[in-house]
């Protein structure tokens, strides 16, 4: 019994110990995540990114409903026909979900 009591308090101080530097650290990462996230050529570079995700995205679309459109359900068919008359607009779907 009295190795089984060691070895749990050693367990729970090294637990302790270790979660103190653990923390320590995860709060050292979250601090350079947050200054590289606020640094102005990271934004425009997520910018840039997004923007062009966003074309591909409409161009393929413009393909897949072509040539799979009519072989698709219903629902489905209305919202790409809706998604194709969208012209760039920025709108929220019926989920809240904007389309940017």
């Amino acid at each position: 019994m009295r190795y089984k009591l060691t070895f749990v308090v050693g367990l729970a101080l090294g637990y302790i110990i270790g979660t103190r530097a653990g923390r320590e650290r995860y709060e050292q990462m979250k601090k350079s995540a947050r200054e590289i996230s606020q640094n102005p050529a990271v934004r425009n570079a997520a910018e840039s990114a997004a923007q062009t995700g966003r074309q591909v995205a409409g161009k393929a679309l413009h393909v897949v409903s072509d040539k799979v459109g009519d072989r698709l359900p219903d629902s489905m068919t209305e919202r790409i026909h809706a998604l194709r008359h969208h012209n760039g607009q920025v709108t929220e779907d019926e989920w809240g979900v904007s389309n940017t």
